[in-house]
């Protein structure tokens, strides 16, 4: 049972190959293994294998140097806005690039954090502008950022606790519901950027029309919420399959890209919801 994180399905694939072509890797996991604090690896492979808090380390790492590109963003969104713009771009290449690379590349996934924080921190100007802008007369602005930022911890921990704990089993109908779901709301999306090319909805798409706004971000809240149970799945395989220890570069950065997401989601939300509150 395989993330639909491209980053870490592909480290989990060539983990298969492996083990199928009668290497010292350990046998296929099974699903629904708890990611616990002092997990270990399997000892299959030569050299050092993956650990959890190997995993942890590099997602910390990661995020320290995003938050530094963030604070970049951030103070020259208003003044500089092809900054953010251009990290964006570069940050999507980069994200391509370590995401289906076969061999795990630490400069280029620290090179992803930056860039990727950058235009964090830009849009993170752009929606708490945003906001204020549609603030009702008179009201105290809300503190978006550390509100999303409050969510994103939260959301992680709920679902790792309900991942933990099984009361969420990652299995063939998880999969297949979450795949589907995903699948409309990228269709979805896609459909609601051409229609805010042209103006709808005050450049907002479909996610400036009201109640139907609101519940699309919902819905991407959720559905980045439970993108990261898949994670956790990836992860505790990777884990059991006794993947060397560099593949921790590449399980932090699978999922600092889902927390980015869903940090995104509940940001776009919360502006959202100010806007209509007016």
């Amino acid at each position: 049972m395989q993330s639909r994180n491209p980053a870490l399905r592909n480290a989990l694939k060539q983990a298969e190959a492996d083990s199928a072509a009668g290497s010292s890797a350990g046998p296929p996991p099974p699903t629904g293994m708890p990611v616990m604090p002092g997990a270990t690896g399997t000892v299959g492979t030569a050299g050092v294998t993956l650990q959890l808090p190997d995993v942890i380390a590099k997602t910390g790492l990661l995020f320290g140097i995003l938050l530094v590109g963030s604070v970049v963003g951030w103070t020259t969104a208003l003044t500089q806005p092809w900054i953010w713009i251009g990290a964006a771009v570069i940050a999507l290449v980069l994200g391509l690039v370590n995401a289906f690379k076969r061999a795990v590349s630490p400069p280029l996934i620290i090179a992803y954090a930056i860039f990727e924080g950058i235009m964090l921190g830009g849009i993170s100007q752009f929606y708490t502008q945003f906001a204020q802008a549609n603030a009702p007369a008179g009201s105290t602005p809300q503190p978006l950022v550390l509100q999303a930022v409050m969510g994103t911890l939260v959301a992680f921990g709920v679902m790792l606790f309900l991942y933990s704990s099984k009361i969420i089993k990652v299995n063939g109908t998880f999969k297949k519901v979450f795949f589907i779901a995903l699948i409309s709301y990228g269709v979805i999306s896609i459909i609601s950027l051409v229609a805010a090319m042209f103006g709808v909805a005050g450049g907002l798409g479909f996610y400036g029309m009201g109640g139907l706004g609101i519940a699309l971000c919902l819905f991407g809240v959720a559905l980045a919420a439970f993108s990261l149970v898949m994670d956790f799945e990836s992860i505790s395989q990777g884990i059991a399959y006794g993947l060397p220890e560099r593949e921790s570069w590449r399980m932090g950065f699978g999922l600092m890209v889902t927390l980015v997401w869903l940090y995104l989601e509940i940001l776009r939300l919360l502006a959202i919801v100010s806007a209509n509150s007016r």
